[in-house]
């Protein structure tokens, strides 16, 4: 794939881009291109102009991805302040651009006394990602306030999916690989700001108390198993602090993996197969990663 090979863009088009500056874990390699779209419409464009055969992923604040150290090939399209915008439909809905962040979500909500959403504060990443993997914590997900989305799919035509549409499970959505989340309107219910706030600074300290927030980690590792929870398994299986090279199960929390300096994504793969290893052999649990794993080994 030559530069020739891509559609002219108004937005940013990088070749050979390192991935490692924009992921959590601050590891892996490089985009083969990365594209940073002006606007909904550059990003239909140069979708619709792409070679039907190029790879498409999104990437949102890259907090549950491992970027392998080969790279990614084909077009990697991160989405920037032009999609960050959160604004008020009606008293209980948020009209939401696929690049803002939980943060961002969760206080506007606040600002309109919309409550319901205060969980999407604890959540590390932007609207985009949340709706593909059916985002949640601290007892909500993203399919309990979801109204509907709007996606830009690899033809470059731009859908909007009921909630009915997007087939939720557990930290999973049926949405097609290579489409890329623009926009979603999140229901709340009518509450007080006070109260908002409150509950979102319980569900902060709660974080801040259980997760190593200072270190480079990808979140949570391992969905929970039907009534189980994964650290404990992983607890159980002997894992808490184990490491391969400078990848290392946190102490403070063992569901979470973190980068002690200068790990590989190879390392902190080979740490997550290993952990998964030895809770089977524990426990008979074969644990299912939850982070997302992306590019070539």
């Amino acid at each position: 794939m030559t530069a020739l090979a891509l559609p002219p863009v108004r937005g940013k088009l990088t070749p050979d881009a390192p991935l490692a500056p924009l992921v959590w874990f601050k590891s892996g390699g490089a985009a083969q291109w990365l594209f940073e779209p002006k606007d909904v419409a550059d990003l239909q464009d140069f979708l619709a102009g792409l070679a039907p055969d190029v790879p498409v992923m999104a990437l949102g604040l890259g907090s549950n991805l491992i970027v392998r150290d080969g790279g990614v090939p084909g077009v990697v399209v991160r989405l920037g302040k032009a999609f960050a915008k959160v604004a008020r439909v009606d008293d209980v809905t948020l009209d939401c651009g696929g690049g803002a962040s939980g943060i961002l979500v969760s206080s506007t909500a606040r600002d309109n006394g919309i409550a319901g959403l205060e969980f999407l504060r604890s959540i590390p990443g932007t609207v985009g990602g949340f709706v593909r993997m059916n985002g949640g914590a601290y007892g909500r997900e993203v399919k309990d306030i979801l109204v509907d989305c709007d996606v830009v799919i690899r033809s470059g035509e731009r859908v909007t999916l009921p909630l009915s549409d997007l087939g939720y499970t557990y930290r999973h959505s049926e949405l097609v690989d290579g489409c890329v989340v623009v926009a979603a309107r999140f229901r709340g219910e009518p509450g007080e700001p006070a109260a908002i706030q409150a509950e979102m600074d319980r569900i902060s300290a709660a974080r801040e108390a259980s997760q190593p927030l200072r270190s480079k980690t990808g979140g949570s590792t391992f969905k929970n198993p039907d009534g189980a929870k994964a650290w404990e398994l992983v607890d159980r299986a002997g894992c808490r602090g184990l490491a391969i090279g400078g990848a290392q199960v946190s102490e403070k929390h063992t569901n979470f993996l973190i980068n002690t300096g200068a790990a590989t994504s190879t390392e902190i793969e080979a740490l997550g197969e290993e952990v998964r290893r030895r809770v089977k052999d524990q426990s008979g649990i074969e644990l299912q990663w939850e982070i997302q794993r992306v590019g070539r080994p």
